[in-house]
């Protein structure tokens, strides 16, 4: 009996497997690395070294040198950054009342349809997997003073309208090349939601003889409500930031009327090498962001609690 104890316990015992939850998610997090690594080193890092650049006087030769807040002071007595707000501002509002309900107005109209819906949103969507490099060519030519456009006025008896040099017309331009291309993607989001609406809801309407506009009004509108704020969120972020177009189309001009306030940031970075100045910019940026996106946080869990 003692032998048979002894002998039990001298066994070697079973290695501990991990334990379930740790076994559950080991390969979940061993695939998250990557991109926790690609996620901190080029997204994070940037971001603190940012806010430590915005100290510094920054010389890639001498050798950096602590200013303290003098960036943010140059920054402030920047004629130039008053004059980005101003424009980065007017860009909002353009991308807005321009661009903003069109993808909602395609996306209801699509979901209208009977037939052809799927050949409708290919169309819709096609102007957005238009090479950048080709998209600017081909609106330079379309706003050229001999191009169509003006083509067609001059036909009418008009003058032809300089989009491309005069300051009425620069910005306004962009936000309507950027609407065409850009609409498409959004648009398929608007779909998705719309098409989400339970369809017994459309019925029960149509049997109390509701016609299109006031279903569309009572029904869709507030049943994508929320992605539409969501949506003019993301859009206030993202034209905030806007600056490629500006850059590869006019370069802010012409007279610095298209002169936003991430151009001017990249200006001041790689055209005048003032990269303690240009980071002092984008913290500010990054602030005035944060704060927008902590809001749309707020607004959500609000709106699901």
């Amino acid at each position: 009996m003692e032998y048979s104890t002894a002998a039990a316990t001298s066994q070697p015992q079973p290695k501990k497997r991990l334990a379930l939850p740790a076994r559950k998610y080991l390969w979940g997090i061993l695939f998250l690395l990557p991109a926790f690594f690609v996620f901190i080193t080029f997204l994070w890092v940037p971001i603190v070294k940012g806010f430590v650049y915005s100290f510094y006087h920054i010389d890639f030769v001498k050798g950096n040198t602590f200013v303290g807040f003098d960036n943010f002071k140059s920054v402030f007595n920047d004629a130039d950054v008053l004059i980005a707000i101003k424009n980065t501002l007017y860009y909002i509002f353009l991308a807005l009342i321009m661009g903003f309900w069109v993808p909602i107005a395609f996306a209801i109209a699509i979901s209208e349809l009977r037939r052809f819906q799927g050949l409708a949103r290919i169309a819709a969507y096609l102007p957005n997997v238009v090479p950048v490099v080709v998209l600017y060519g081909l609106w330079r030519w379309i706003y050229d003073p001999v191009g169509p456009i003006n083509g067609v006025v001059n036909s009418l008896g008009g003058e032809s309208i300089l989009f491309m040099t005069d300051t009425r017309w620069s910005m306004v331009s962009i936000v309507f090349m950027e609407t065409w291309q850009q609409f498409g993607a959004a648009m398929l989001i608007y779909l998705a939601a719309v098409l989400s609406v339970p369809r017994d809801w459309y019925e029960a309407a149509e049997i109390d003889g509701a016609g299109v506009w006031r279903r569309i009004w009572h029904i869709t509108l507030p049943s994508i409500r929320n992605l539409i704020v969501l949506q003019l969120i993301l859009q206030l972020i993202a034209t905030s930031q806007g600056y490629q177009s500006q850059m590869a189309m006019l370069d802010g001009g012409p007279n610095k009327a298209t002169l936003t306030y991430s151009l001017h940031i990249v200006k001041s970075a790689f055209n005048q090498l003032n990269y303690g100045t240009a980071s002092a910019m984008g913290v500010l940026m990054f602030i005035v962001l944060g704060g927008l996106a902590v809001l749309q946080f707020t607004m959500q869990r609000r709106k699901e609690n």
